[in-house]
């Protein structure tokens, strides 16, 4: 292998796939039996043979050892392919001005543990991580945090927290795709980076995207190893700390720190410091030593217990700590756990109204809450809602992970839950969780509504709607709501899906849509749909189960699976036909273009984007009239009509609206553009840039690629063939970031069509080729009989029998189209 080594020009990513294809060629395999025997997927095999994905180094190590080679000569170039240079900022989320801090707020009271503190600092240092294992409420969560904290100035471009959720009672463990979706979320990654399946391939792509980043991340309360080993950083010098009340000792190359209680120097200590007294034999807890002594041993020196004790005598300066004692002593036998004494005095300290906040908390689905969504689940005013929840602060009942957001810690999770079903009736339980189930399908209902989407959602309707909700001035606002309420939207999906909430099931997923477009990609969104598509046949709704096959055939478009998204799109049609409702008809008809567009049909699409807009007047929903008409300009623009495509653009850019990113103006700017590149080519410049430039500050890849491509078009017209090509190479460097190769299609003819005009015939002949390779593949008929004459006309001089063929070919496939569509 030493002597097939590459120049230094070669692209690393290219090279580790050509010594990848020699492993291949050493074992005299196939990928699929190849990649059966070395434990991976024939699709990720495939994809790390094309150069297309970088594999994890234990993929490659199970390569070489299939064929007897050494995998260690390969490790430079795997982490030189790991760790690119990093390219121009090309989008708002590739380029953030602030990195993401998502730790919570370190003890101010942090006391002892000097000894575990060194060890797990030196472990970081030698091994890039560290797991810290402990019993309930023996501080591993807070030893973690602190070290994360005093980590933070040299891991500068972010810190990282995700709670696991391995021992929070009411809710299973987060799975490592979830985790690794919403940690490739909080580093900004753009949706068409993130693989659509497979956790190999989403824990290749987290360990990428850390290779060139200084990150600590807190991954907090670990179920097991199997959890936590697809989150750990590969190389590069991002640091991991992991806690979980378990040993964790599957990962061998993660050393361990065991903490005990803390000792009585220690746990008196602490008890001084949270509680403010100053010390000494003047100090409340100086003048009664055997009292004090007695609360550590109530709180099992425990950490958590002592905070909560703290507390008390903190807000109670009257109280002696005889008196604490033995209030403390008055529950001692409430909770089996040590720091039960300590919690339940706390509780009733409470008023009535704090107490049963207190115990509603409890019913809370996801890991964090807001006040909004504490006035709901209470039914309290807003104001009502963030006094208690800083009484309950001050109480050490609830944490502040970060400003104006609050957490319970998993003991007093649990303790809540516990007492909640002793004290409150099973019917205030039920109407108190339904409540938190309304406010998330309205509040996520309000983001989606800020958010630019081609179709917008139908509002919320037969979910009551809470007394207030979080106010959105922009789209970025409603965005970073949502990237926030994520992990607990999902949580409020599932609990909906758990208590037969059928009709918040079926709500829930559509106004996610516009958000997992941006983000989250779309294997988890076609899950959703599926069950929201479950729910509404059990509601018996006939408008609902019209609407749930049309977003489930949408998702299912979205992940290229054509065939499943027609089926879909043809039962809610079905539908439709028996009960007739012209919006989400409408809607219908828009996704059946867009999917007749994709199978390579040129004339239908355009029919159905103009009934489209026919059927949005008609339901009254002008923003959906204005998408199909900017999508009827775009169709006459691919069927030569530029004078109609251009008037019909201009018409849409006419309609008034507010957001630059609105997806009916960035439709027809860049149609105008190319519609006008000869006659007004400064204009059309102008038009192409200006879509350029929002498609940038909204962070769309795919957005991006397209005005890119649109713009080499336009300029290969106005006779600026290197501009041209500089545009399309532009944007080609964006598909190739992509997963959807599907999207390459559009844009392979006319890259080649630049290319032969600006004089290269063979760059031509292999941009064509491959449009023509993948065109059947994707069942777009009519871009290959576009690679058919692009072909040709390359070969018209120097082979003009081959030419011949291939427009013959061409022909033949334009003329079945025309049948067809006849």
């Amino acid at each position: 292998m030493d002597g097939q080594e590459r120049t230094a020009k070669t692209d690393p990513q290219d090279e580790l796939a050509a010594r990848l294809r020699l492993l291949q060629e050493l074992s005299g395999q196939g990928v699929r039996a190849l990649a059966r025997d070395a434990g991976l997927s024939s699709s990720s095999l495939s994809r790390y043979l094309n150069g297309q994905t970088v594999p994890p180094w234990p993929a490659v190590v199970a390569l070489c050892r299939l064929v007897k080679r050494d995998p260690r000569p390969l490790r430079p170039l795997w982490e030189r392919t790991s760790n690119p240079l990093p390219a121009p900022p090309k989008s708002s989320r590739q380029a953030r001005p602030v990195p993401r801090n998502d730790l919570p707020r370190d003890a101010p009271d942090f006391t002892g543990r000097e000894a575990q503190l060194a060890a797990v600092m030196a472990a970081v240092d030698s091994h890039g991580s560290v797991s810290v294992d402990g019993m309930a409420g023996v501080g591993k969560t807070c030893l973690a945090v602190h070290a994360a904290h005093r980590l933070a100035a040299a891991f500068p471009d972010g810190g990282l927290y995700v709670d696991l959720h391995g021992f929070t009672e009411g809710r299973p463990p987060l799975d490592p795709d979830s985790a690794l979706r919403m940690l490739l979320g909080a580093l900004d990654v753009p949706s068409e980076k993130v693989p659509q399946e497979g956790i190999e391939e989403l824990a290749a792509c987290w360990r990428s995207e850390l290779a060139h980043r200084r990150v600590v991340v807190v991954l907090d309360n670990a179920a097991d190893a199997e959890q936590v080993r697809p989150l750990l950083p590969g190389a590069g010098d991002s640091v991991a700390l992991i806690t979980s009340r378990n040993r964790l000792l599957g990962l061998d190359e993660v050393p361990p720190v065991s903490l005990d209680v803390l000792d009585p120097r220690e746990s008196a200590e602490l008890l001084a410091r949270a509680s403010g007294d100053p010390g000494g034999p003047d100090g409340r807890l100086g003048r009664d030593p055997e009292a004090a002594a007695e609360v550590l041993r109530l709180c099992g020196h425990l950490p958590l217990a002592l905070r909560l004790a703290a507390a008390r005598l903190r807000h109670r300066p009257g109280w002696t700590v005889g008196i604490l004692a033995e209030r403390m002593t008055q529950g001692a036998g409430e909770l089996d756990a040590a720091f039960g004494a300590a919690l339940a005095m706390s509780v009733r300290q409470l008023n009535r109204s704090q107490a049963r906040l207190f115990r509603l908390l409890g019913l809370v689905p996801g890991e964090s809450f807001d006040a909004y969504l504490v006035a709901a689940l209470a039914d309290v005013p807003l104001h009502s809602a963030q006094e208690m929840l800083e009484d309950l602060l001050d109480a050490h009942l609830v944490q502040q992970p970060a400003p104006d957001r609050y957490r319970l810690h998993d003991l007093v999770h649990q303790h809540a839950r516990r007492t909640g079903v002793e004290q409150d009736p099973a019917a205030e339980r039920e109407q108190a969780l339904r409540r938190v189930l309304d406010y998330y399908v309205h509040a996520a209902a309000a983001a989606d509504a800020t958010m630019p989407f081609a179709s917008p959602s139908r509002a919320a309707s037969e979910v009551p709607p809470p007394a207030q909700l979080p106010r959105f001035t922009d789209k970025n606002a409603a965005f970073g709501w949502l990237v926030t309420e994520y992990g607990n939207l999902v949580a409020v999906f599932e609990t909906a899906a758990a208590v037969g909430a059928d009709a918040h099931v079926c709500e829930l997923p559509r106004f996610l849509r516009a958000y997992f477009a941006r983000r989250c990609g779309t294997t988890h969104l076609n899950a959703l749909f599926e069950r929201s598509l479950a729910a509404a046949e059990r509601l018996g709704d006939p408008l609902r189960l019209a609407e749930a096959q049309s977003d489930l055939g949408f998702a299912r478009y979205n992940a290229g699976r054509m065939a499943e998204a027609a089926a879909a799109y043809e039962a809610a049609g079905l539908r439709l036909s028996e009960i007739g409702d012209a919006r989400t008809e409408a809607e219908l008809t828009m996704r059946r273009g867009y999917l007749a567009w994709d199978a390579g049909d040129v004339e239908e699409p355009l029919e159905l984007f103009r009934l489209a807009g026919k059927l949005y007047e008609q339901a009254g929903c002008p923003t959906g009239a204005a998408g199909a008409a900017a999508a009827e300009a775009w169709a006459m623009l691919q069927l030569g009509q530029r004078e109609e495509a251009a008037s019909r653009a201009r018409e849409v850019l006419a309609t008034p609206h507010t957001d630059p990113g609105w997806p009916p103006a960035l439709t027809a700017r860049i149609t105008l553009g190319v519609a006008v590149a000869r006659e007004e080519p400064d204009a059309a410049a102008d038009h192409l840039h200006r879509a350029l430039d929002v498609a940038r500050e909204d962070g769309h890849l795919n957005n991006q690629a397209w005005c890119l491509n649109c713009l080499g078009v336009a300029l290969r017209q106005m006779g600026r063939y290197q501009e041209a090509l500089a545009s399309h190479r532009e944007a080609f460097a964006l598909l190739d970031e992509l997963f959807e190769e599907h999207w390459k299609i559009h844009f392979l003819n006319g890259y080649g069509e630049t290319c032969r005009l600006a004089g290269l015939p063979e760059e031509a002949l292999r941009l064509h080729r491959q449009a023509l390779e993948m065109a059947p593949r994707l069942g777009n008929r009519y871009e290959e009989a576009l690679a058919h004459e692009g072909i040709a006309t390359v070969l018209e001089e120097t082979d003009p029998d081959r030419a011949a063929d291939h427009r013959a070919a061409g022909q033949a496939v334009l003329k079945e189209l025309t049948t067809r569509a006849g």
